[in-house]
């Protein structure tokens, strides 16, 4: 007599998730797609020759650094590094506010576990980073928007209440808005009023094309020469500064967080690699990542005004968007109300080039007018074709919807 078999399930929040996100990764089997949807940084500005030095050296010279196991917050001589470099007038910094994590996504799952229960509210500038959103999916948060650029935003009635406020201040994921000064001053204040934690996450912040860099929110929240105890969680990245495959990451942030986070790092990986923290601290100390800048700056500002002259030729009638001042994207929205950019990026992928829609940004799925458009990838002229595959593309997903 046969048995049925019951198949084992899988938990409850993986079928959550949406399909565009798959589809856009793995659009790249496609033959002569030209990818304009991911946050990737050019391969050429990667300094690879420097890089394999210092990590022959790394391992002949600190085998124990390298190779062991290490500490669990990690290199005490990385993250005194850190510390000295994140330290300003004002904002004393020690080791003890410094973690160091397996990439920015780790952080950012890390920020989940230990400042959100389940169920929790988020106060999120929106539209928010895919990334974040998939960290914290599995806790199955609230989110109450904050559109920071919107005149009679109120960060204390937006933060109220929520267990952390989240934001990307330097030139936005996914939009590439730079949040003013003023408004960095105000959601300060507001945290601190009202009791809320505000994570700062700055994986763009060295890619300022025009104008001087503005100060973090964690410079604007010390209060004099103790050890920082405020309530700005900081998050940096070594992935758009020097190579994305060191996985190499930090959360800068009041000692008490930082021994929050360390313990649920323990559950994660146990340490983050020595050999890449090793290679990010010589790179550090030589100097390394500031001589490179300069170039990687000029690249992406060319391309940067490649791709939005190229839009103001062919998408001018289709879409509105700003020009960013930095980052790595153009936030563009259709002028038909009609047109579902879900439903465009099919359409685009068949037409041979990919974007992202704005679906994947919105917690709720609702905002399906916008795309993503990643411009440092690309040359010039890659870009201006694949902006004229965008601008067929849009016309016939139009038409279909007419």
């Amino acid at each position: 007599m046969a048995h049925s078999v019951q198949r084992p399930k899988l938990a409850r929040w993986l079928a959550e998730t949406n399909d565009v996100t798959q589809t856009f990764l793995s659009a790249g089997l496609i033959p002569g797609l030209i990818n304009m949807a991911g946050g990737l940084p050019e391969p050429t500005t990667w300094p690879a020759s420097d890089l394999s030095t210092l990590a022959a050296k790394a391992v002949s010279e600190h085998p124990g650094d390298t190779l062991a196991y290490g500490p669990l917050e990690g290199l005490p001589i990385l993250r005194d590094l850190i510390a000295a470099r994140f330290s300003a007038p004002g904002l004393s910094l020690t080791r003890e506010n410094v973690l160091i994590t397996t990439g920015g996504m780790q952080a950012l799952d890390l920020i989940g576990k230990v400042l959100l229960d389940q169920g929790g509210l988020i106060a999120a500038q929106s539209p928010a980073y895919l990334g974040a959103l998939d960290a914290w999916k599995p806790r199955h948060p609230t989110y109450r928007p904050m559109y920071l650029e919107r005149e009679g935003f109120d960060p204390v009635a937006a933060l109220r209440g929520a267990q952390f406020a989240y934001t990307v201040p330097n030139f936005s994921n996914p939009t590439g808005r730079l949040v003013g000064l003023e408004d960095r001053h105000q959601l300060v204040a507001a945290a601190e009023a009202t009791g809320t934690w505000l994570v700062e996450d700055d994986p763009y912040g060295t890619l300022y094309y025009d104008g001087a860099p503005l100060p973090r929110m964690l410079t604007l929240s010390g209060k004099g020469d103790s050890t920082y105890e405020g309530p700005v969680v900081y998050l940096g990245t070594l992935s758009k500064e020097l190579a994305p495959g060191f996985r190499i990451g930090w959360a800068i942030a009041a000692p008490e967080v930082i021994r929050a986070l360390v313990t649920a790092k323990q559950g994660s990986d146990m340490c983050t690699s020595g050999l890449c923290q090793r290679i990010a601290h010589d790179a550090f100390a030589a100097g390394l990542t500031e001589r490179i800048l300069p170039n990687v700056l000029a690249l992406y500002r060319l391309r940067r005004d490649a791709l939005c002259a190229a839009m103001a030729d062919h998408l001018h009638g289709l879409f509105d968007w700003e020009v960013p001042s930095g980052g790595m994207f153009v936030w563009a929205t259709a002028r038909d109300p009609e047109l579902n950019t879900d439903v465009l990026l099919r359409e685009a992928l068949a037409h041979g080039v990919c974007i992202t829609p704005s679906s994947v940004f919105d917690p709720e799925g609702r905002n399906r007018r916008s795309i993503r458009i990643n411009f440092t990838l690309n040359d010039p002229d890659k870009l201006a074709e694949g902006v004229r595959r965008l601008a067929k593309a849009t016309l016939a997903a139009s038409a279909k919807a007419a």
